[in-house]
């Protein structure tokens, strides 16, 4: 087995909570933070949403020209640092050593959306907001690195992509620490709107938004979009052994791919070569990994697609193979998906609990995967977990985690 990456930072603004235990016991009791939002648009719409205040980490002046995306993702990585035992001014670091990699899909899309609706007054400090490395340049202000600060913006991938970068990075010895992960604010009329007129989003019937993303079910129907940021800690296991720092999990592999096939259209192929390649890269077998945290977007064609490419690689170890998609609960983050169902994953393994496949009353019988029951399940023998993200571009990311 691969040595892998220590993660020992764990850091969310999510829409169940401000910290990843608060995110994970909401995720195992079933509860969804997904509710009606925008009354005002022709059609009904859901999501998942956060009550953030961003005086508790900003001042006001701060925050001129500091769009939501950025502002989730300072607490997120202030929040992981602090779970790190890593002191937010990186004291007694070699600071052009410690990086910042991000994952943001769509920028800063209230600032757009407000010059947009300004009635001819444009903010002067709008491009600055908006553009998508905002929020890793935030990040590395506040805590002055001096490293590498990127930024990918690869739609679902994004943040799962920024993390598997900079696990690269790490390992090959170019940096100390990473701070890794992703943001992504965009619950804005507009964007939902947008969104709709691709079909992508879920419908519901008065009084059921909670229930209505139901990934891997027959009468599934789409995503909620969801808001929030989360970040991890990354060094190697010799450093955080050295500093004495508590190691929540190992990433000890991941894998990239590109579909090559079509710019919306899921490609099992494609998919099978990213967890065929993290597998290789952590160098275990299918019968090793006892959970997956799906990319399942309770989309028609994209759960089959995922569940064809989990059959594929796992063949006839896909029986123990525990899968579930925490979207149902907490709504899609996009950009920030992969870094939020990686801290996920990492809580699963932590706790040897795994979080419910929610709302799958009536599974799909062509989705041929072992789903999570609704009340969740024990893990007792739990040692390995893969995360999925799947994104828009054909490019696929899997993240592998172990216990340490």
């Amino acid at each position: 087995m691969s040595a892998g990456v220590a993660v020992t930072g764990l850091g969310v603004v999510s829409p169940h909570g401000p910290d990843a235990e608060t995110l994970f016991d909401a995720l195992l009791q079933g509860r969804s933070a997904i509710a009606p939002v925008f009354p005002e648009l022709p059609r009904p719409a859901c999501a998942a949403t956060i009550d953030f205040d961003p005086l508790a980490h900003f001042t006001k002046l701060q925050l001129t020209g500091v769009d939501r995306v950025s502002q989730l993702a300072v607490a997120a990585a202030e929040r992981a640092l602090r779970d790190a035992g890593v002191p937010g001014s990186l004291d007694g670091l070699d600071t052009e050593r410690v990086g910042v990699y991000a994952g943001c899909g769509m920028g800063g899309a209230a600032a757009l959306e407000a010059a947009y609706r300004g009635n001819g007054r444009v903010p002067p400090l709008t491009i600055p907001a908006f553009m998508p490395n905002a929020p890793a340049a935030h990040v590395a202000m506040r805590h002055k690195v001096l490293g590498p600060v990127l930024t990918y913006s690869v739609a679902c991938a994004s943040s799962a992509v920024a993390i598997a970068e900079a696990a690269a990075a790490v390992q090959r010895g170019e940096l100390d620490v990473a701070i890794a992960g992703g943001s992504e604010a965009l619950i804005l009329p507009g964007v939902v709107m947008a969104w709709q007129a691709m079909q992508t989003l879920a419908g519901f019937e008065p009084g059921g938004a909670a229930t209505a993303v139901r990934p891997f079910a027959r009468d599934r129907s789409g995503f909620a979009l969801g808001e929030g940021a989360a970040f991890v800690v990354l060094e190697s296991a010799e450093r955080a052994r050295a500093r004495g720092a508590r190691i929540h999990a190992r990433l000890a592999g991941w894998g990239l791919s590109s579909d090559a096939t079509h710019l919306t259209k899921p490609d099992a192929a494609g998919q099978a070569r990213a967890l065929n390649a993290a597998l290789r890269r952590a160098d275990l077998a299918p019968q090793d990994i006892g959970y997956c945290n799906a990319h399942g977007t309770a989309t028609r064609a994209g759960d089959l697609v995922e569940c064809e490419a989990l059959a594929q690689v796992f063949g006839a170890a896909l029986p123990g193979l525990a899968v579930s998609s925490t979207k149902a609960l907490h709504g899609h983050l996009l950009g920030a998906a992969g870094a939020l169902e990686a801290v996920v994953t990492v809580q699963a393994l932590a706790q040897r609990r795994l979080p419910p496949n929610a709302h799958c009353a009536d599974p799909d019988p062509e989705c041929h995967v072992p789903l999570v029951p609704a009340g969740g399940a024990s893990a007792p023998q739990l040692s390995a977990a893969l995360s999925n993200s799947f994104a828009f571009g054909g490019t696929n990311a899997v993240l592998l985690f172990t216990r340490d």
